[in-house]
């Protein structure tokens, strides 16, 4: 009992110290904001209003951008998010360019938001710190999707940016550190689908440091030049359980131009990359990234000429490729291309094999589905050295399966059953709803974690499952209407919804 009252006492406490704003086609800016009968008429009134702790939540319509330059803190960050499924920015804030712009901020969660048709940017973050965007929809904006610059610490997760014009669907720029890029989908940009520069000539030190990349995916990219993940002076990172496919530039490129080092000291594990007949190199490292790691990948070249991997030599020192799947053209000085045997005598890739046809690999390839086959060559071939960061596949699969790490994206499950892309699974068709004093759930996943908060987006618990179908106790909290987040361990998507309290 003393649990539940605490949990009812925490509710009350985020109440007692935010304010929650509504924003409404129908609104108002001449009202307080503080219901849907009240609420505000545009994004910027809120933003100009907002301090720590208060939370933004704008209804379905279209909308103009906002600006905003406001400082939450790690326990009370300003929310501002999309409260229903479309929520629409499709005229530019009144300061930038851009849909959203966040500048000289600290602890802010842009989210839920489509932003179309943008002049410059759908959402953009500079000089800021802790900027979590998240479950952002950026379609058709002329420069980039989203856009982030000195901006460290900055959280990108669960987007989809697709047909920016000019440039990339994701760019993070200008000697920031700490990004976290990860479960993201970017598609059709013609340039890059993430982009990372380390900007010297803007300033700073000219590199981004502790990158995580993680889990995105990125297809049909590339037709203005660039590569599905570009890296510009990006150093001591990690680059893991991304699935590429059909960008028609590169495939994963190292690199220096605009920073002040190559790419150096980046570990490039587990990922699956299919480049088209019309693409360049899989993986391209050159100019002075040194030190950089490629195990576990599947680096498969549709073109006539161009291959798996091309490094130069200004890059060769304390670089380590092996355990990959790979077709039979490498390069290692970046102009001369060899086979995998003559790759091998500069030690490389020792215990790499050369890729069958993709139909005896792949479950559909054509139609986008790239889980393996029972027994097919990734299965069973991949080093346990990548297992201090790379825990599951891209579906959330615990990695190993069996006895060894499988190469790749995907870690086959030995059931037979394999996630299609193009459709949610079953085991993700869950019912989450109240009653009674609890909350069921059914067919969620073990280890699934449910989060709920409250109408101001704040958290006010969390469960870790452990069973598929159950209840949990939440009949101590008030009337009304809490927020859930499902984390699959199945997916790597961002599932949420909506459960009426009501006693």
């Amino acid at each position: 009992m003393m649990k539940l009252s605490l949990l009812y006492i925490m509710f009350s406490f985020v109440n007692l110290f935010s304010v929650t704003y509504y924003v409404s086609t129908n609104g108002d800016d001449d009202n307080n904001g503080r219901s849907r009968d009240e609420a505000f008429r545009t994004l910027q009134h809120a933003a100009d209003i907002v301090v720590a702790s208060d939370s933004v939540l704008t209804l379905n319509g279209d909308y103009a951008g906002f600006y905003l330059e406001k400082n939450g803190t790690e326990q009370r960050p300003i929310v501002f998010r999309g409260f229903s499924d479309n929520a629409r920015i499709t005229t530019r804030n009144p300061v930038t360019p851009d849909g959203i712009n966040v500048e000289n901020s600290s602890w802010v969660i842009i989210e839920n938001f489509k932003v179309i048709g943008m002049p410059r940017n759908g959402i953009r973050v500079a000089v800021s710190s802790h900027v979590t965007i998240r479950s952002n929809y950026c379609d058709n904006n002329y420069e980039r999707g989203i856009f982030t610059g000195f901006a460290d610490y900055a959280l990108i997760e669960y987007n989809e940016c697709l047909n920016s014009q000019d440039e990339h669907g994701i760019y993070f720029s200008n000697s920031a550190d700490h990004p976290i890029i990860r479960c993201n989908i970017s598609h059709h940009n013609n340039g890059c689908g993430i982009h990372m520069n380390g900007d010297v000539s803007q300033g700073g030190d000219g590199v981004i440091s502790d990158a995580i990349v993680e889990g995105n995916i990125i297809y049909e990219n590339g037709n203005g030049g660039g590569s599905g993940i570009n890296c510009d002076g990006v150093i001591n990172s990690h680059i893991f359980n991304n699935l590429l496919y059909m960008n028609h530039a590169s495939g994963i490129s190292l690199y220096q131009i605009d920073a002040s080092q190559g790419s150096h000291h980046v570990k490039i594990f587990n990922n699956t990359i299919i480049q088209p007949d019309n693409g360049r190199w899989c993986i391209n490292i050159n100019t002075s990234s040194t030190n950089d790691t490629v195990y576990n990948n599947i680096l498969i070249n549709l073109h006539s000429y161009r291959g798996s991997i091309t490094i130069d030599e200004s890059s060769r020192s304390g670089f380590f490729s092996d355990y990959n799947l790979v077709v039979d053209r490498m390069s290692y000085d970046g102009d001369n291309v060899i086979d995998l045997s003559r790759w091998q005598s500069y030690g490389y890739d020792r215990h790499s094999y050369i890729a069958e046809n993709m139909n005896n690999i792949f479950m559909d390839w054509q139609n986008r589905n790239f889980h393996y086959r029972e027994n097919s060559q990734p299965v069973e071939k991949g080093t346990d050295a990548v297992s201090y960061i790379v825990k599951n596949d891209l579906d959330g699969v615990k990695r190993p399966q069996g006895q060894y790490y499988d190469i790749g994206c995907y870690e086959y499950v030995s059931n037979g059953f394999n996630y299609a892309l193009s459709s949610v699974p079953s085991h993700l068709k869950q019912k989450i709803y109240f009653s009674n004093g609890y909350l069921h759930y059914r067919n969620l996943s073990m280890n699934d974690k449910l989060l709920l908060y409250n109408l101001s987006g704040r958290k006010i618990s969390s469960f870790r499952i452990n069973q598929t179908d159950g209840k949990l106790y939440i009949g101590n909290l008030p009337n009304g209407i809490i927020l859930y987040r499902l984390i699959s361990t199945i997916s790597c998507k961002n599932i949420s919804g909506k459960i009426p309290v009501i006693k």
